[in-house]
């Protein structure tokens, strides 16, 4: 059984914010759910996140467990406070890592916690992550013994050898179950600050005659923690460069990535290509062979296949294939979009359903409708939806002609093939087939 210790109960003053610092996103997800996320991919069974108490109140957002360190003792006590509410399961592994690395792979706690079945003599207590770090560094150097570690230093009690060092702790480890709670219970607190350091641990291994081995991450961007709004800009930066890298190799073509904004878990078909600008979020999928950008942004939308959207924005919206929307669109609020259907610039469609073949060019505003085949809306026109209390709807029948600046007054139902003269205010509902004009419209003679 493998399970794993979150420490996320820090304040993250330098933060200076009323935000928990876990919970400030990189890329659109909180920076603790990178954490949870790598920990899950590397296969830990069972996840509990020690929290503050504001954290605790969103832990459950996270389907993990979360413990609260009420009072903040040091990283040794955080350990301490979960391992007293976690039934002991000998024989098991734990590992520890901290809620404030976003950048940490799946490897690297694959690669710790095989480290902990070494068949180089006596299995190891606890696995440690190292990293090599450019100097100078306030990081904890690590010095060892042969392949094994035994001992960190901290910067403030290290000799001038020993700064030159440029192996350090990186803050995750693996450890034996058993080892674990046997050493916590040993901590002390006899230090300048009071509190009880979990690094202590590996001190009391080495000197029980206990290994400790040492696990070499590839790069110190993948442990880099969180302390301050610069290294989270800095994180976010990193962040969306693996993204884009990512869904480059699956097939599409990203123009300029630094002026790309993505976030984890988007679905993007191959031969998509995005421009410069572009921001994609929240779920978002996008067919094969799209075209989105420039200036573009995405929230959890919808698209089918070859639907091209430039400069618009489109928010929790679904649209087929074959459309083309912008410049300068808005498409919002639960609005669906059937195949081969046209929005043009300064267009906004709100809650509505538009059939296949619709076009609405230009200057529109399209709030509650549902719209049937091959319509189309002319230039200015308006659902004048909202009576002062209530949102009311608009039924737009197959066939229609909608002239330049009419009012539809809601609720209104214009019948199939009927046709609305510009500036025509529509009060009433308009048959199939009927031609209405003025303000309030009304029908044209028959001839």
């Amino acid at each position: 059984m493998i399970r794993a210790v979150v420490l996320a109960a820090g304040k993250g003053t330098r933060m200076k914010s009323a935000t928990p610092k876990v919970l400030h996103e990189v890329c659109g997800r909180p920076m603790l759910w990178y954490t949870i996320d790598a920990l899950r991919r590397a296969g830990v069974e069972e996840i509990v996140v020690v929290t503050n108490d504001e954290l605790q109140a969103r832990i459950s957002d996270f389907g993990v467990q979360g413990i609260v360190q009420r009072e903040q003792l040091g990283t040794g006590h955080a350990v301490q406070v979960a391992l007293r509410e976690l039934p002991h399961r000998p024989g098991g592994r734990i590992v520890i890592a901290y809620g404030d690395m976003p950048l940490v792979h799946e490897e690297i706690f694959r690669g710790v916690l095989g480290s902990l079945e070494s068949g180089n003599g006596e299995a190891p207590a606890l696995a440690m992550v190292t990293v090599k770090m450019p100097l100078p560094s306030n990081f904890g150097r690590v010095l060892r013994r042969g392949n094994d570690v035994e001992r960190i230093v901290e910067v403030r009690d290290a000799s001038p050898a020993e700064l030159a060092v440029d192996e350090m702790n990186a803050g995750i480890y693996a450890y034996r179950e058993d080892a674990l709670r046997d050493a916590v219970d040993r901590l002390r607190n006899d230090n300048a600050q009071q509190e009880y350091y979990l690094t202590d641990t590996i001190e009391d291994f080495v000197r029980g005659g206990k290994r400790v081995v040492p696990v070499m991450a590839g790069d110190h961007l993948h442990v880099l923690g969180i302390n301050d709004r610069v290294e989270l800009a800095h994180a976010r930066k990193e962040m969306n460069k693996r993204l884009c890298a990512q869904y480059m190799r699956d097939g599409v073509t990203i123009v300029d990535p630094d002026a790309t904004y993505l976030e984890p878990e988007l679905q993007i078909g191959r031969d998509t290509i995005i421009y410069p600008n572009s921001t994609i979020g929240r779920l978002s999928e996008i067919g094969e062979s799209c075209v989105i950008g420039p200036n573009a942004r995405l929230s959890n939308a919808k698209l089918g296949d070859r639907v091209t959207i430039r400069e618009s924005v489109i928010l929790d919206s679904e649209l087929g294939s074959d459309i083309s929307v912008g410049p300068f669109a808005h498409l919002r609020g639960n609005t669906v979009l059937s195949d081969n259907v046209k929005i043009g610039n300064f267009v906004e469609v709100k809650n509505s359903k538009l059939a296949d073949g619709v076009k609405a060019s230009h200057l529109t505003y399209l709030g509650d409708a549902e719209i049937g085949e091959d319509t189309n809306i002319g230039a200015g026109t308006i659902t004048c939806n909202y009576d002062g209390k209530n949102k009311n709807k608009t039924v737009i029948g197959r066939n229609v002609s909608i002239g330049s600046n009419t009012s539809l007054v809601a609720p209104v139902t214009l019948g199939d093939g009927a046709l609305t003269g510009a500036s025509a205010v529509v009060t009433k509902d308009v048959p199939a087939g009927e031609r209405v004009v003025g303000n309030p419209a009304r029908p044209l003679p028959k001839k």
